[in-house]
């Protein structure tokens, strides 16, 4: 069938997160069962790279100016890629949704608002590339105007919308929602509007055919008050249409036995070799360079949502303790200075890198013993999936995807050769630190712990079997869209 794949991030051209990751991975993964599957993206500075072609002029309907679909390739694959090129709302210096500042661009709805507006008007023809597509697959709320103005043609093609994290949903007043010209039905509780605002993602969880999310566990907590934002009502009811998705792992990129990035590749046959990783990483970061010191680690945002103040509450009680500790990653100012601070209470065991560093990301994977991920809640996550294939324990939090891919070692998994990692009990500093005395426990009982690398290392989380499940939901979403008629 005909895909059109809608992002707001796509790697190798532009990443702030995991959305990023899957939007690079996962078309590959259905193009190989097959489909016709291609990307659509904002025509963003860093996306105009390689030979792009003008393939289609179109003027906004409502908003600014007019612009171009370029396309060319996904770089390193065949997939086809078409870019939104609209200068006055992508064409600038910074991130995708942030100033160079750090502040969110100002007229994001109105970016967005554009971007969805040429989706749809590519999916029913309106924009003419010679091409149609048989579902629209939409991610996040940057494209969930899309299935909403999508729904107003009787002759549509299906839409599919992932939800990669209910916590971000593109909430704006009734002057910004007024701004955007749209149709007055929206401004309703069926519709997008939340609360006296306007929802982006309401127009994907409202309006589109199938709605999906990145791991089972999370399908089912954000129809729960805890975890739903606000949307579990409506997620309930769309239940019979919710499917959860494990995200998978590029392998291509993220295997220890072909890693470019780091100091000795290794594999289960060679795990002595991780060791020489942990060394270089201890020199590069300004550690003691000693073997048998547990060297912890953490990569990502830092956020509350990541459970980073549980780190750093947990962390003197853990360094007393003797262990190495490094992180890489941003994110709140008030979490950066804090631990800044700890790590200067503590320079010969604990480092820090504040910012995003991609061939460090790989090192520190490679070389750390454990990794530590205590997410109060955590959609999908993909640096736990990571770390078992590099032989880093994962500690990890109990919920979502983490709950879905880290195996707990208990006694009775361990004896079962199951286990693969260490989960809370609860998002505390007392749980983590409790999570992580087990696993320094067994770390110190070396047969125990070298069984527990490779199972871990044994677990695969490919696209191959999650790329067969969009496939179904697909076809489920086409079905659905059929029987409105």
């Amino acid at each position: 069938m005909n895909i059109l794949f809608a992002t707001s991030e796509a790697v190798p051209l532009i990443k702030t997160g995991g959305l990023a990751d899957v939007s690079g991975s996962l078309p590959p993964a259905i193009k190989a069962l097959g489909q016709d599957i291609r990307l659509i993206l904002p025509g963003y500075p860093e996306t105009k790279q390689g030979h792009l072609d003008t393939v289609a002029a179109f003027k906004l309907r409502h908003g600014r100016g007019q612009g171009h679909i370029l396309k060319g390739h996904l770089p390193g694959s065949d997939i086809p890629l078409y870019l939104v090129d609209l200068p006055e709302y992508f064409d600038r210096v910074g991130t995708p949704y942030c100033e160079p500042s750090g502040g969110d661009w100002v007229d994001n709805p109105q970016r967005f608002a554009a971007f969805g507006r040429v989706i749809s008007q590519i999916a029913v023809g309106e924009i003419d590339l010679g091409w149609q597509p048989q579902v629209v697959h939409c991610n996040d709320w940057q494209t969930g105007l899309a299935p909403a103005l999508l729904a107003q043609y009787h002759n549509r093609p299906a839409s599919v919308f992932t939800i990669h994290n209910i916590a971000y949903q593109g909430l704006y007043d009734w002057q910004v929602y007024h701004s955007l010209g749209l149709s007055s039905h929206f401004w309703s509780p069926d519709g997008m509007e939340f609360y006296n605002n306007f929802s982006f993602i309401k127009g994907g969880l409202s309006y589109a055919d199938w709605i999906t999310t990145v791991s089972p566990s999370y399908a089912r907590e954000i129809r729960t008050p805890e975890f739903s934002y606000g949307l579990g009502g409506l997620l309930r009811h769309r239940a019979r249409h919710l499917t959860g998705i494990l995200n998978g792992a590029d392998y291509a990129l993220w295997s220890p036995e072909n890693d470019v990035h780091i100091a000795q590749p290794y594999s289960l046959a060679s795990l002595q070799d991780k060791a020489l990783n942990k060394r270089d990483l201890q020199a590069k970061m300004g550690l003691p360079l000693e073997p048998k010191t547990p060297l912890l680690a953490s990569i990502g945002r830092l956020v509350e949502q990541k459970g980073v103040d549980l780190i750093l509450h947990a962390l003197p009680r853990l360094l007393d303790q003797g262990v190495q500790f490094v992180l890489l990653g941003s994110g709140d100012p008030w979490l950066e200075r804090m631990l800044q601070a700890m790590a200067a209470d503590y320079p010969a065991q604990c480092k820090l890198t504040i910012g995003y560093n991609e061939p460090l990301a790989h090192q520190i994977e490679a070389g750390a013993d454990m990794f530590l991920m205590p997410s109060r809640f955590e959609p999908c996550g993909l640096n736990q999936i990571y770390s078992l294939k590099y032989g880093t324990i994962p500690i990890v939090g109990r919920t979502g995807g983490l709950l879905d891919t880290v195996v707990d070692a208990t006694s009775r998994h361990l004896h079962q050769q199951h286990a693969t990692g260490f989960v809370l009990d609860e998002a505390t500093p007392d749980a983590l630190v409790m999570a992580t005395e087990r696993a320094l426990a067994l770390y110190h009982k070396p047969d125990l712990w070298q069984q527990l690398m490779a199972t871990a290392m044994a677990q695969t989380f490919d696209w191959s079997l999650s790329a067969e499940e969009y496939v179904e939901v697909y076809d489920s979403a086409i079905a659905s869209r059929n029987a409105e008629h």
